[in-house]
């Protein structure tokens, strides 16, 4: 086998699609070069989505989803802060919510937006809290980034550790269409998949001090999830 051929494995392997049913993505330390880039099934403009996945962590400012295109470094943002706050960033527009205090868990959370009538939600563990409204209009081109454990200060790169991400994130899935409130409750029990990013086949590389391990829930997450059913 020449040298290419070794190369061009290497190189198709690093983005090689995964079933990560039931894994967890791992993040040791905040740092700024660790973190995981996702690839999209079929990359092309989108006008609404919807992002699901469920996160664990003892910090209370971080970056937990990061889209970017070249012209807008917070096309899609979700960033957990400070006194129960989440803000969701859509074409670098901020968009606050307030939502319940909760203890050290994993937490499901999902944002969909149109752009025909730029209605925000925002639902937290199943609950969905007030919608509002941002960028009515706009809509995402085909070439973007998404990374997850970093906040792109720039296209595919240039982070800050105090904006990166320590715990765990998993169940990562993302829609080009805006969910009814009957497939949010699917989802939120692992029960429908993503179009855009499905985490049952999911292209994924890391990068710096990250890894991919079995997913474990606390008993208090678990029972949530029965309660649900």
């Amino acid at each position: 086998m020449d040298g290419y051929m070794i190369f061009f494995i290497i190189l198709t392997g690093a983005m090689a699609r995964q079933d990560l049913e039931d894994k967890s993505l791992i993040f040791p330390r905040q740092d700024d070069y660790s973190y995981f880039t996702l690839k999209p099934e079929e990359p092309k403009p989108m006008s609404s989505f919807t992002v699901c996945l469920r996160s664990f962590s003892e910090l209370i400012e971080y970056s937990l989803f990061s889209l970017a295109t070249e012209k807008k470094d917070n096309a899609l943002s979700i960033y957990p802060m400070p006194g129960n706050m989440v803000y969701v960033y859509v074409d670098n527009e901020e968009v606050r919510f307030k939502v319940d205090e909760g203890l050290y868990e994993w937490k499901h959370i999902c944002v969909s937006w149109t752009s025909e009538t730029g209605v925000i939600q925002l639902w937290v563990d199943g609950k969905l809290y007030p919608r509002k409204v941002c960028k009515k209009g706009y809509s995402f081109p085909a070439s973007t980034s998404i990374i997850l454990g970093q906040d792109q200060d720039s296209f595919g790169g240039k982070f800050d550790k105090n904006q990166s991400f320590r715990g765990e994130i998993s169940d990562v899935h993302m829609w080009d269409y805006v969910l009814s409130p009957e497939k949010m409750q699917k989802v939120h029990l692992n029960e429908f998949s993503g179009n855009v990013l499905n985490w049952r086949s999911l292209e994924i590389q890391k990068k710096g001090d990250v890894l991919i391990e079995p997913k474990i829930l606390s008993r208090s997450s678990r029972m949530k999830n029965v309660c649900a059913i």
